[in-house]
């Protein structure tokens, strides 16, 4: 163990491999909402935070289980759910008065196609401002659930249309 007058101990969530402090600061000064995407065993959860000394505030939250509410019958994990958590967010956001926030994906890498992905897909559609590329979105047979064996397709344009309502 380390120790001696110029030791210095780094915050807990650093030493625990939890937050990267060096792209949360980056993200932070520029005061814009960040749409903060993470993905469980389970679930996918999605907000819109802003910076406050002390403790972020919150302004929307979404998770997965709210689909539920709108029909949503298939997988809670899956890249269709993934969009439509964030049509809801988007929608929840704008309705907050949100217009333009930035990605905050954490300590997941980025890799083309991921579920995070198609989250911020959907809340941009949901009418929130957010610059990315598009070629790291999935498809969009991927996104209706084509690929899924029950053909969530039909099932995925009933609830996306009750979202958006």
């Amino acid at each position: 163990m380390s120790k001696g007058p110029r030791f210095v101990v780094r915050f807990r969530r650093r030493r625990e491999g939890v937050t990267d402090y060096y792209s949360r600061l980056r993200l932070l000064k520029s005061r814009i909402p960040r749409l903060v995407v993470r993905r469980t065993n389970r679930y996918i959860i999605a907000q819109v935070n802003t910076f406050d000394f002390k403790g972020d505030k919150t302004l929307a939250h979404a998770n997965s289980l709210e689909l539920k509410k709108h029909g949503w019958n298939s997988g809670l994990k899956n890249t269709s759910a993934a969009y439509l958590i964030g049509l809801v967010i988007g929608k929840k956001a704008v309705e907050a008065g949100v217009e333009k926030a930035i990605f905050d994906m954490g300590l997941y890498r980025p890799s083309k196609g991921a579920k995070v992905f198609a989250a911020l897909k959907g809340a941009s559609d949901a009418g929130l401002q957010i610059t990315f590329e598009d070629t790291l979105v999935p498809s969009a047979d991927r996104i209706e659930g084509k690929h899924l064996k029950s053909d969530a397709s039909a099932e995925f344009a009933k609830v996306k249309g009750a979202i958006l309502k």
